[in-house]
């Protein structure tokens, strides 16, 4: 199957550039995935395409601010480093720019000398092993030094970093936000569970492999990038209750979906509680074991995403789904609008 099935057209005036002032009010499209037929309204109205006894399932994880800017000890060069996924302790996985200026042994320094690194190896792509110094708790000096790792398709700077965490986000880990979330208000999702549809949550830690293109031709032979997930029994139990009864299970993006995917996938369709590192790659041909439907964002051409949509719905009823979302000026991208498949 080749990557350039899952190409389309996309203006750049359609990549949703900042966040809109009231999470709601963004739009939504919704796609029968049996059909193809296509719906459009705005999100505050997903109630209507709910039924009590549905289970919605939301990523918690809480996006780090995790970009910093330093200087090279020695020399007094910038440096940038974005934290990828903490390995032991004060040792980090993380991508430098540039790259070539930090060797095993350099040192960077951070707020005036609150943080400091080591490099302790190098890792291809610009990635580095670093060890962090520093007094306190970590993740407070990262507060005070840190920014939002916006995707590289966001040239705006963000005037609140909240607008780029979901409202339920707890457990700190992210390189980016399960975006699919960021529609939600407390309000609505008060109003969904007042429905009778349950709320369940599940944590996976999206690492920069998300933003990262495909750049083989063959679709199979692309390798994703391993992150770390984590269900509970509460959430288990309650995901087999809700599938036992007959509901839907409907995860919030693709974070969410490829959690419980590669948990179902392992137990024959049960949804047990366990944690661990998934790089499961879904794509047309895969058969769904954990959920029924899908909210998601509107995704980059040719990539992963696109792709797991498209295993759920069908490629021809995504690319048809997404002509239109370009025709009608949907937003594109993290801070878009969203679709939701069922």
């Amino acid at each position: 199957m080749k990557v350039d099935l899952f190409d389309f057209n996309l203006p750049e005036s359609l990549i949703a550039q900042t966040p809109l002032k009231n999470r709601s009010d963004s739009r939504l499209m919704v796609l029968n995935k049996e059909t193809g037929n296509l719906r459009h309204t705005v999100f505050k109205q997903i109630t209507e395409f709910l039924r009590p006894g549905d289970c919605l399932v939301l990523n918690d994880t809480k996006v780090l601010p995790a970009r910093l800017f330093g200087v090279k000890e020695d020399t007094g060069a910038k440096i940038e480093v974005l934290l990828l996924k903490q390995i032991e302790d004060d040792q980090w996985e993380t991508l430098v720019k540039p790259a070539k200026r930090i060797k095993a042994g350099s040192e960077i320094v951070f707020g005036e000398g609150k943080l400091k690194a080591t490099c302790l190896e190098e890792k291809e792509h610009g990635g580095r092993i670093l060890q962090f110094h520093y007094e306190g708790i970590f993740y407070e000096v990262l507060e005070s030094l840190g920014e939002m790792p916006l995707p590289p398709y966001i040239k705006e700077q963000l005037d609140d970093r909240d607008r780029y965490q979901t409202v339920y986000a707890r457990e700190k880990g992210s390189a980016a936000a399960p975006t699919a979330g960021l529609h939600f208000t407390k309000e609505l999702l008060e109003e969904i569970k007042k429905m009778g549809v349950h709320i369940a949550f599940i944590t996976l830690h999206v690492g920069l492999g998300t933003f990262r293109p495909v750049s083989v031709e063959e679709v199979n032979e692309h390798e994703m990038h391993a992150e770390f997930y984590q269900v509970s029994e509460e959430t288990a139990q309650l995901l087999n209750q809700v599938k036992n009864e007959g509901g839907r299970i409907i995860s919030v993006g693709t974070t969410s979906t490829r959690t419980l995917e590669t948990i179902a996938s392992a137990n024959n369709g049960q949804i047990v509680a366990s944690s661990g590192w998934t790089d499961i790659f879904i794509y047309p041909g895969y058969e769904f074991k954990g959920i029924d439907g899908m909210i998601t964002n509107f995704h980059l051409p040719k990539s992963t995403l696109i792709m797991l949509v498209s295993a759920l719905a069908g490629r021809e009823h995504v690319l048809h789904a997404y002509e239109e979302a370009v025709k009608e000026k949907y937003r594109f991208f993290s801070f878009g609008d969203a679709m939701l498949i069922v």
